[in-house]
């Protein structure tokens, strides 16, 4: 239970946000002076997810990086390559390793409370910035907020796709998996339901990551995913036995909605602070951007608030123009990342996706995709 009703700094929700927050904030060794309370519902104590991404350093949560591949399959109908990522390295980190390792060490600092409580309300208005959870009002001089109450109203121009996915971790009586090259988009399924497609991380031999993703406006029923997933198993990977040793699901919304940077002293971070790429629907790495930035102005100017955007605007402008068009049916999903990934150099992909490539890079990536289709939608999105 929460031991005051005054904090420095609240950390709603204590998913990938709301931890690496804390974890940003405790690396930094400037915040050892400040009670900082963490607020979610439940307990993190199940591996309900995974997190995938891909970069060149060593980041700051390479100590719980579970698998790491150098090189990964793309595969559609009309294209199939093994891609050499260096000097990228696609990294995967599981739910229950990134909450143990962030809740240990948010539990060594004894300027950290946390909290498990429902949030009701949270306000900022007259001076005065709090929540209510579990019906106690709690104030703070700012409020660091992941939690996306409810789906925002959309105006002209702006989309609302959902990233959804359901995955199996399988193991196998025989050795099948080489645990060098993980699958990173495998479009080679049906496309009837959406953008579809399925990602492969094998660990070992014979125990892999199987997951089975969508980009699409409605949600499968469960037994849609699991026939997916089945046939996925037993047709492309030619696997008749096996065993389901964990299972996760998950919505992740794509959207180009600006979701609002801060309310009063309230700032929002993750998905509720718009780092969820709305054309791909990653968060991870945007999430640690986001909040090494709010760390180094609290730091060098004693505020969280962020004036210039994370990243280059003109990618947001990409996102929405690509929306437009997954939105509108105006072209397949699996035939442009197809053109992207044969095209280009998969590097200068991966950088596109991180919202880090350069102009000059853009055009060449842009000069690669059906040129009149984009150039329309995003005339229109202008």
């Amino acid at each position: 239970m929460a031991k005051l009703t005054t904090y420095d700094y609240i950390i709603c929700g204590a998913g990938c946000a709301g931890l690496s927050m804390a974890v940003h904030l405790i690396q930094s060794g400037k915040f050892a002076d400040k009670k900082i309370l963490l607020i979610d519902k439940e307990e993190k104590n199940k591996n309900d997810r995974t997190w995938s991404f891909w970069e060149t350093e060593i980041g700051l949560f390479e100590s719980i990086v579970y698998k790491k591949w150098e090189d990964a399959w793309f595969q559609s109908p009309a294209f199939s390559k093994l891609l050499s990522l260096s000097p990228y390295t696609y990294k995967m980190i599981r739910g229950i390793d990134f909450y143990n390792y962030c809740l240990a060490l948010i539990k060594q600092q004894p300027n950290f409370h946390i909290y498990n409580a429902s949030v009701s309300e949270m306000n900022s208005k007259n001076g005065e910035t709090w929540v209510v959870a579990n019906g106690k009002k709690i104030t703070a001089t700012y409020i660091f907020n992941s939690i996306l109450f409810e789906k925002p109203v959309l105006n002209k121009k702006e989309y609302y796709l959902l990233q959804h996915f359901k995955g199996w971790i399988i193991e196998t009586e025989s050795s099948v998996f080489n645990p060098a090259e993980a699958t990173l988009m495998d479009f080679k399924v049906s496309q009837q339901q959406g953008t579809t497609f399925v990602y492969v991380m094998p660990f070992s031999e014979k125990k892999a990551l199987i997951e089975y993703t969508l980009f699409s406006e409605q949600l499968l029923t469960q037994q849609e995913y699991e026939v997916g997933l089945k046939n996925y198993i037993s047709h492309h990977l030619k696997i008749d036995r096996y065993k389901i040793l964990e299972v996760e699901s998950g919505v992740i919304p794509m959207t180009n909605y600006r979701f609002p940077v801060a309310e009063g002293s309230i700032i929002n971070i993750g998905t509720a602070g718009g780092q969820t790429k709305g054309s791909s629907g990653y968060t991870f790495k945007f999430i640690q951007k986001h909040s090494a930035r709010i760390t180094q102005n609290l730091i060098k100017r004693n505020n969280p608030f962020i004036t210039l955007p994370t990243g280059p605007r003109r990618f947001k402008f990409y996102d929405s123009t690509l929306l437009h068009i997954l939105k509108h049916k105006q072209l397949p999903g699996d035939k442009i990342f197809t053109q992207l990934f044969k095209k280009n150099k998969p590097q200068h992909v991966l950088r596109f996706l991180n919202n880090e490539s350069s102009l000059l890079q853009e055009v060449k990536i842009f000069s690669t995709l059906p040129i009149l289709k984009f150039l329309k939608a995003a005339i229109i999105q202008r």
